[in-house]
C-alpha cells in the first residue's frame, strides 16, 4: 500500500471515517472475487476535479459502468479545454447579490467556489459538438449524450485546446474505453439545454439524440448480460438522478420484466451529506432499499456521511494502492 492508503488505514478506525476504511476494502473484495461495479456521479464531482483519480480507475478496470448526471458528463470536458480560465472564490459564503451578479456579467458561472468561464468552456466545446450532432442527423443516425462526446473526443478535434494533462480527464479515459455510461435527465445540462436550442430553432431534431427511456432499456440488457456469472455492485457518490435511476434497473427486470432469477446489486454504498431521514430519497438508509427489492439481506451496505470530494478520491487510491 502506498502512503495515503497506509494513513487512512492505520488512522481511520471508528465512526464515519472506519466506514471509509471499510467501504473501500468491500469495493476491493468485490473485485477480487470477480464482481463488477458501476460509479454513479452526482453533484459538481468534475468540477472537483475527481477525474486525477477516477481517471486511473477506469484504465485500470476498476469500474464497469458509470452512470452520471449530464453536469458531470460535460463539466470534466470543460476543465480538460478551459481549466486556465477558471476562477476559483474562497470567500464564496460572502458574496453579496451584486457580487453575484457580477460574476454573470463576466462570464463567469459559479459553482461553489469555483466558477467556469462559459465563453472559453461552453461555447469552445459547443461548436463540435453541434458538428457531431449536425454529422448524425445527416446520415440519419442516433446516439446517446455521452457517445456523441466519445465521438468529439476521439477525433481530436479538442486536443488544440487542452489545458490539462489529458491523463486526469475521466471522460477522455471512459472514452478510449468505450466505458458505457448512463445519463439520466441529462436534458437538465448546459450540453442538453443547447441542444434543446438547437431543436426549438429547427436545426436539429429530438431524435437525434437517443432518450433516457433508451438508456433504460440499454442498462436493463446490460446488466441481465454482466450478472450471468457474478455480482454487480453499486458506489453511489452524492444522491439524486445519478443513483435513483440505474439503481431502479434491478426491481424492473424482477419485477415489471418478471425475470425472477435478476440478481440484487452485490454491493451498496454512498458516500453523502444528506442528513439521515426516512422522507427523502438521498437521506435513507440502505435497508430501505431491501423493500424495494434493489438489495438483499445480506448486500454489504455503508452509507459514509461525508463531503464526497473529500471521501472518494481517499477511497480510490485506496483502491489504487497510492
Amino acid at each position: 500500500m502506498g502512503p495515503i492508503s497506509q494513513f487512512i488505514t492505520e488512522h481511520y478506525k471508528h465512526f464515519n471515517s472506519a466506514t471509509v476504511v471499510d467501504a473501500a476494502k468491500g469495493y476491493e473484495k468485490q473485485l477480487l472475487d470477480g464482481n463488477k461495479m458501476m460509479i454513479t456521479l452526482a453533484g459538481a464531482m468534475s468540477t472537483a476535479e475527481l477525474g486525477k483519480s477516477l481517471a486511473e480507475i477506469i484504465r485500470q478496470d476498476k469500474v464497469q459502468i458509470i452512470s452520471c448526471t449530464g453536469a458531470n458528463l460535460e463539466e470534466d470536458l470543460m476543465n480538460l479545454v478551459a481549466h486556465s480560465h477558471y476562477k476559483r472564490v474562497p470567500n464564496y459564503r460572502d458574496l453579496t447579490p451584486t457580487e453575484e451578479f457580477e460574476l454573470l456579467e463576466g462570464g463567469l458561472n459559479r459553482v461553489t467556489d469555483t466558477c467556469i468561464p462559459e465563453e472559453e468552456a461552453f461555447r469552445r466545446l459547443q461548436k463540435h459538438i453541434y458538428q457531431e450532432w449536425k454529422n448524425a442527423e445527416e446520415k440519419g443516425e442516433r446516439f446517446f449524450p455521452h457517445q456523441y462526446m466519445y465521438k468529439m473526443l476521439l477525433s481530436g478535434v479538442l486536443e488544440q485546446y487542452y489545458e490539462i494533462d489529458p491523463r486526469n480527464s475521466w471522460m477522455l479515459a471512459a472514452a478510449e474505453k468505450n466505458l458505457p455510461i448512463i445519463v439520466p435527465g441529462w436534458e437538465d445540462s448546459t450540453m442538453g439545454n443547447i441542444f434543446a436550442s438547437y431543436c426549438i430553432k429547427g436545426e436539429l431534431k429530438p431524435s437525434t439524440m437517443k432518450s433516457g427511456i433508451e438508456y433504460m432499456m440499454f442498462l436493463a440488457n446490460w446488466y441481465t448480460e454482466n450478472s450471468k456469472d457474478n455480482g454487480i455492485g453499486f458506489f453511489q457518490i452524492g444522491g439524486g438522478i445519478a443513483g435513483d435511476f440505474p439503481i431502479c434497473v434491478v426491481p424492473m427486470l424482477y419485477q415489471d420484466l418478471e425475470k425472477t432469477d435478476t440478481k440484487f446489486w452485490s454491493y451498496f454504498c454512498q458516500i453523502s451529506d444528506s442528513t439521515t431521514s426516512y422522507g427523502s430519497y438521498s437521506g435513507a438508509v440502505p435497508n430501505e432499499k431491501i423493500t424495494w427489492g434493489k438489495l438483499d439481506i445480506d448486500t454489504p451496505k455503508y452509507i459514509i456521511e461525508s463531503d464526497a470530494t473529500i471521501v472518494a478520491p481517499l477511497i480510490f487510491a485506496y483502491l489504487l494502492g497510492w
